[in-house]
């Protein structure tokens, strides 16, 4: 198999925006169609028919763009609309289905046309496709391709009228959020085993996670939190914690431990209001509800009369008899509808007003879990509860726990402590014990240390997925991590989401040098990005200088976004120009990152005077008095030229590009000359991708290729001609001066303006 580069002008991606127009994502497909639609319209006018199918359109857009689903066609009567297309907060699958329960219920009270009322038939799917970027849109007509689109509008077929019906994937990804009830598989046309189908019946009411064994690791954390908890209490002087971390963390084990732990301050009681923020409250309010509810404890399905009990009794030692009265009527209201209503922010004042009173009588600590989940409303409330509390000086301390990438409504006063991975000792203790307790073979813990990046929730998630039944062999990665990391490359900007990107195909340590000459960038360019996904805790510094990803899911998951073919020119033209260039060049810089700074890469770095190899537009690229074009149009083949000053000759720059790739062999049967050592000593540094061999994780948590894998391809500068000499092709392998051309993959062309939030 021979490969070659392709060379792309740097000024035509010279802008900020990312230059793939496709990305291969997971999103989830709504179908929606109404039942019995061709009786209906043979017996309508032709204006009542016009009439009701744009009252039954605007019905299903409104819901669906309230969603943030986009309507991708309409065929008849049917709707087809895509979640995640150009955005994911891992929660597609569930905006879908809460779309589809909506549309149902909105049509089911609302005659279209006169009296007629329309039942209609709603499936969702989930599954990979490929989706055209700059036209996942509204209106945006073939915007996805895969086989999930099938798969949906099969579900619509087979589901009952007036119901939403599921396919499995769909039914995983809303487990615990979406009351489902599974039914008998469907045969589908060319499908073996028949398609098994499950039905959303509802929400799920939110409940408590559970947190049973023992808590491994985070020990300074805790005491970091309670020290600072205590001093708040012991001073009289409010402190906001905001506890950070990415979905997997341990952020809400974190506080389930302290809230076990830490239940006095100096012999005083302390009391504790917890409330968890669920994805897409109906009630923008609802945590301050909860936080009500945990303080009177007051439960879901009370009736009126425990709910009002449960209030007097909490309020009558904080409040007057007679302000009791007119409170509790007015918070009964607020934990039926904690809206935005004026009678639910008149509630909500109330609810604030006695915590703070609770702080004056005894130490409080307030937290919410996954406040990035939560509207702005809430996060008014939370400030308004924090500058009372130090305007009167109650021991009251404020506990936030969120991911990385999410910023406050208003300019915080919180104190940031940030979540780290676990280390490898401690994941090493956490897998033994999560595959003992799932009674699976404590041995794959080896085999899973590597792949868990220190997150205790994707080493949970790789034990579920054993017991669920995935391949031990493959260890594939589970749909749940998929998930979360997908929305948090998605939270990226479009220049640090396309760094990330075009790092996931990079084997090894990763080097800013590297990434530029993926994208075609100017040298440079990616370190802002890089040092901005660093702080995003996506990236962490490696000891070498270069970075590694934080996450191997993370890695994965950005690579695999990319469609195969850039994927592989990513790959190609890193492992090509950089072997090429830092074997023979004497910049001690990108040795530096190619080679770790170990000996080898010194060696290497010292062996030669060549400049280093540039990129050149391919339609000012010449061989002799042709273009590239005209030789690629003439014979299939694609090249560059490079030329390489002779020893002692004059340093200048060099006009042209020579770079090929020959079939992969075994390194026994390799040309073992010095510069093919040299290639090795650099490739064993992790800066050339590794091939499809077996690999063993570094310290990095990257990949790292067996010495029988490492070089694929023997590199061979050619010796430089004179100014006025005609430039040729260099083969690749063979003798000094031979000359051959290489077939190569169709000139890459970059979309230049897609928006960045693409």
């Amino acid at each position: 198999m021979t490969s070659s580069i392709v060379v792309i002008d740097p000024q035509r991606t010279g802008t900020g925006h990312w230059p793939v127009p496709e990305e291969r994502r997971t999103v989830t497909v709504l179908f929606a169609d109404i039942v019995g639609s061709t009786g209906l319209v043979d017996r309508l006018d032709p204006e009542d028919v016009r009439a009701l199918q744009r009252a039954y359109f605007d019905t299903v857009a409104g819901v669906l763009h309230r969603w943030q689903g986009v309507v991708e066609k309409y065929v008849g009567d049917a709707v087809m609309a895509l979640f995640g297309a150009r955005h994911s907060d891992g929660f597609d699958a569930y905006r879908a289905v809460r779309a589809g329960l909506e549309i149902q219920a909105a049509l089911d009270r609302r005659p279209m046309v006169g009296d007629i009322r329309l039942r209609v038939r709603v499936g969702v799917a989930t599954g990979e496709v490929v989706v055209d970027l700059g036209g996942a849109v509204s209106g945006g007509h073939g915007v996805a391709s895969g086989a999930v689109i099938t798969t949906a509008a099969r579900l619509q077929e087979y589901a009952e009228p007036g119901s939403v019906a599921l396919c499995a994937a769909t039914a995983r990804a809303t487990a615990g959020l979406i009351t489902q009830r599974q039914l008998a598989a469907v045969p589908v046309a060319g499908r073996v085993p028949p398609m098994p189908v499950w039905h959303a019946v509802g929400l799920v009411r939110p409940g408590t996670d559970r947190h049973d064994g023992p808590l491994i690791g985070r020990r300074r954390e805790l005491a970091t939190i309670r020290d600072q908890v205590s001093e708040a209490i012991r001073e009289r002087s409010p402190r906001w914690l905001s506890v950070v971390g990415p979905t997997g963390s341990g952020r809400s084990r974190l506080l389930h431990e302290l809230t076990r732990g830490l239940t006095t301050v100096d012999g005083v009681p302390v009391r504790w209001c917890v409330a968890t923020c669920q994805p897409y409250p109906d009630q923008v309010l609802a945590p301050a509800a909860d936080l009500l509810r945990g303080l009177a404890g007051v439960r879901h399905g009370d009736g009126p009369s425990v709910v009002h009990d449960r209030l007097v009794g909490t309020l009558t030692s904080l409040f007057p008899p007679e302000r009791v009265a007119a409170a509790v009527p007015a918070l009964q209201r607020f934990l039926t509808t904690p809206d935005s209503s004026s009678a639910a922010l008149a509630g909500a004042a109330i609810c604030r007003d006695v915590l703070l009173r609770l702080a004056a009588h005894q130490p409080l600590i307030v937290a919410v879990d996954d406040v990035d989940r939560a509207a702005p409303a809430m996060s008014r409330f939370l400030h308004a509860l924090f500058s009372a509390a130090t305007a009167r000086g109650l021991p009251l301390a404020l506990i936030t726990l969120h991911q990385p990438q999410w910023a406050d409504t208003r300019p915080s006063p919180a104190r940031r402590m940030t979540i780290g991975p676990l280390a490898t000792v401690q994941s090493g203790r956490l897998l033994r014990h999560l595959l003992s307790r799932a009674g699976q073979p404590v041995t794959l813990a080896d085999r899973l240390l590597p792949l868990v990046g220190g997150r205790p929730g994707h080493a949970a998630a790789y034990v579920a997925s054993l017991v669920d039944g995935a391949d031990p062999a493959a260890l594939p990665l589970p749909e749940a991590l998929r998930r979360v990391v997908g929305a948090e490359l998605d939270h990226l900007d479009g220049e640090r989401r396309a760094v990330l990107m075009a790092a996931g195909t990079l084997g090894g340590v990763i080097s800013g040098a590297s990434v530029d000459r993926a994208l075609g960038w100017t040298p440079g360019r990616s370190a802002p990005a890089l040092r901005g996904l660093v702080a995003a805790g996506l990236l962490l510094p490696h000891r070498t200088g270069g970075y590694a990803f934080a996450a191997p899911a993370l890695r994965q998951v950005a690579a695999e976004r990319l469609p195969r073919a850039l994927r592989a020119v990513f790959g190609r033209r890193v492992a090509d120009v950089v072997g090429l260039d830092t074997v023979q060049s004497g910049d001690r810089a990108d040795a530096d990152l190619a080679g770790g700074r170990s000996g080898a890469g010194r060696a290497a770095a010292g062996s030669s005077a060549v400049r280093r190899a540039e990129v050149v537009p391919l339609d000012t690229a010449r061989v002799g008095n042709t273009s590239l074009d005209t030789v690629r149009a003439g014979n299939n083949r694609l090249g560059a030229v490079f030329t390489v000053p002779r020893s002692g000759a004059p340093r200048r720059r060099p006009s042209r590009l020579t770079v090929g790739t020959a079939p992969a062999v075994p390194i026994g049967g390799m040309n073992r000359s010095a510069g093919s050592r040299r290639l090795r000593a650099v490739a064993s540094a992790g800066d050339v991708p590794p091939t499809h061999g077996s690999a063993t994780p570094d310290r990095a948590g990257g990949r790292r290729a067996p010495d029988a894998d490492r070089v694929s391809a023997s590199i061979r500068a050619v010796p430089a001609a004179p100014e006025s000499a005609e430039h040729t092709l260099a083969g690749v392998g063979a003798a000094p001066g031979a000359v051959r051309t290489l077939p190569g993959p169709p000139v890459a062309r970059w979309s230049d303006g897609l928006a960045a939030s693409a």
